[in-house]
């Protein structure tokens, strides 16, 4: 993880603080120690705060020293069944202190690892541990039972390595060159592809982040999206780094996440968009816990992985004060663009300007630049953009830019607003319709909780929309009430031939529409 001048730059902003010069000293020296690594700057960040609440989850709170002890013991029972470095070591675990302890354990002996969607059924994790070459797994206690068809020469349950672990014995070698990281990606459709992540590529995510977001030393954070994505994991990396507390819970729960934010003055929260709705919406109900102002400690909302949208935007904005930030990347593109408070105050649809050591631009189908305010491909480029999926295939490119898949404009301003998908693009008598754009009109009526918009073959118009929607609880709809919503506000090609009211929409865990789901949800009748 080598830092370049303007990572130094940045992160030294980020990380300081007052201090005793001693503690600065055995930060140096453990660093100094590890290497250049994820391991370097968690030992680091142990060295200089070892008392300091490194994780609090369901089960209490861990110190970075404990934290430190714990991963040590596991890393030496991985030793003892031969995981170094070339070894694949396969990990799904929910957002919890056994997901940490074992990732840093692999990462101190320089094995590979994979990240495992704890979402999978038990085909699904044994194809992808097969594609991947896992060769041993480590796995959260309660998922014993989707792992049993996996093809693994060993697996481990996370009790076993915190509680079995080998507490003593051979020192453990400082690892100064990192195994290959594995994210899967949260595709809407298809078998998810492996992303391999380098070092160089987390710091320049981290960078950027930092760059733009008061992200600071000892603060405490909210992490509420899956650690085993690309969001979260970021996150989870970064206050590592920095001596932070982490706040983590295997499962999402709206209510539990603000009465969270109050409980531990919280200084940050990383939600994805779905995750920041159904927060609000528990937060205006009569009897919602609390919800910090824009007065209270609460610094920063970290908002990625999906489309946030303008009414989303607006309505945080409104709640919490001006303290969110909408971070627009992928797996693959890793952090392109971040929109700050003041960019979501004049355009709350942003997703901002290209992060620091990025470049963004939106292309034609030749791949030349376009003029501002016109529609085109948008392409990307960092230190942190990925080079190939692990079976050998890759994404389009563009002058060495990643394609996104997505399209967007940039105003005059530089600021980048994303359309919708390439893919997503529906054509109804002769018409083109993005669905994300009906998608963010509806949800700005008071009585749609959730909505996915479908093109449906048709005859005569070649497609035509159907849209799903979720009621808010309490709150009377019916299908005319959607169509006059829409006919009112948008072009009349874009009202729905067909609204079916249903009790959720499929969402990957990182909050997008799986569209050929859509239409399989059981309906609520009109």
């Amino acid at each position: 993880m080598p830092l370049g001048p303007r990572d130094l730059a940045v992160f030294a902003r980020a990380a300081w603080r007052p201090e005793r010069p001693d503690r600065l000293v055995r930060a140096a020296v453990a660093a100094a120690m590890s290497g250049p690594t994820v391991v370097g700057a968690f030992a680091a960040a142990t060295a200089r705060y070892p008392r300091a609440t490194a994780i609090i989850d369901p089960r209490g709170a861990l110190s970075y020293v404990e934290l430190w002890r714990a991963s040590d013991a596991a890393a030496r029972r991985l030793r003892a069944d031969g995981v170094g470095p070339g070894t694949v070591v396969g990990l799904l675990c929910p957002n919890d202190r056994g997901f940490v302890i074992a990732m840093v354990a692999v990462a101190r002996l320089g094995a590979d690892l994979v990240l495992l969607n704890t979402g999978f059924a038990g085909p699904q994790l044994a194809e992808a541990t097969r594609a991947e070459s896992v060769r041993l797994l480590v796995h959260d206690d309660d998922l014993s039972d989707i792992v049993a068809g996996c093809d693994v020469d060993r697996a481990f349950t996370t009790s076993e390595l915190e509680h079995g672990g080998v507490r003593s014995g051979r020192p453990l070698s400082p690892v100064l060159s990192e195994g290959r990281w594995v994210i899967l990606t949260s595709g809407t459709t298809g078998r998810p592809k492996g992303a391999g992540r380098s070092g160089r590529g987390a710091t320049a995510s981290a960078t950027a982040l930092m760059a733009a977001i008061p992200i600071r030393a000892r603060d405490t954070v909210v992490i509420a999206p899956p650690l085993f994505h690309a969001w979260g994991l970021a996150h989870l990396g970064l206050a590592l780094s920095l001596s932070s507390t982490v706040v983590l819970a295997p499962v999402f729960d709206a209510a539990a996440t603000l009465a969270s934010l109050t409980a531990h003055d919280a200084d940050g929260l990383i939600v994805v968009p779905t995750m920041l709705q159904r927060m609000l919406a528990v937060a205006t109900d009569e009897d919602g816990a609390p919800v910090p102002s824009g007065r209270s400690h609460l610094r920063y909302i970290a908002s990625s992985g999906s489309d946030l949208g303008a009414g989303l935007a607006t309505r945080a904005m409104t709640r919490f004060g001006p303290v969110v930030y909408n971070v627009y990347g992928s797996t693959e593109a890793a952090i392109a663009a971040i929109a700050t408070p003041a960019d979501l105050a004049v355009e709350p649809a942003t997703v901002g300007r290209p992060a620091a050591g990025t470049v963004v631009r939106v292309v034609d189908t030749s791949g030349r630049e376009v003029p501002s305010g016109t529609i085109g491909r948008v392409v990307v480029g960092s230190d942190a953009t990925f080079s190939t999926y692990t079976d050998g295939t890759t994404r389009p490119r563009v002058d060495g830019l990643v394609a996104t898949g997505d399209l967007g404009r940039v105003d005059a301003d530089g600021r980048l607003f994303i359309i919708g998908r390439e893919d997503d693009l529906i054509i109804t008598g002769g018409e083109n319709v993005q669905p994300t754009e009906i998608e963010e009109c509806l949800r700005g009526h008071p009585g749609v909780d959730d909505v996915a918009v479908v093109g449906v073959d048709d005859d005569d118009l070649g497609q035509r929309l159907e849209v799903y929607v979720v009621r808010r609880k309490g709150q009377s709809l019916e299908p005319d009430d959607v169509r006059s919503h829409v006919r009112t506000r948008l072009a009349r090609f874009k009202v729905p031939a067909a609204v079916t009211f249903v009790e959720r929409i499929p969402r990957t865990s990182t909050g997008k529409i799986r569209r050929a789901e859509v239409a399989d949800r059981p309906s609520l009748g009109g």
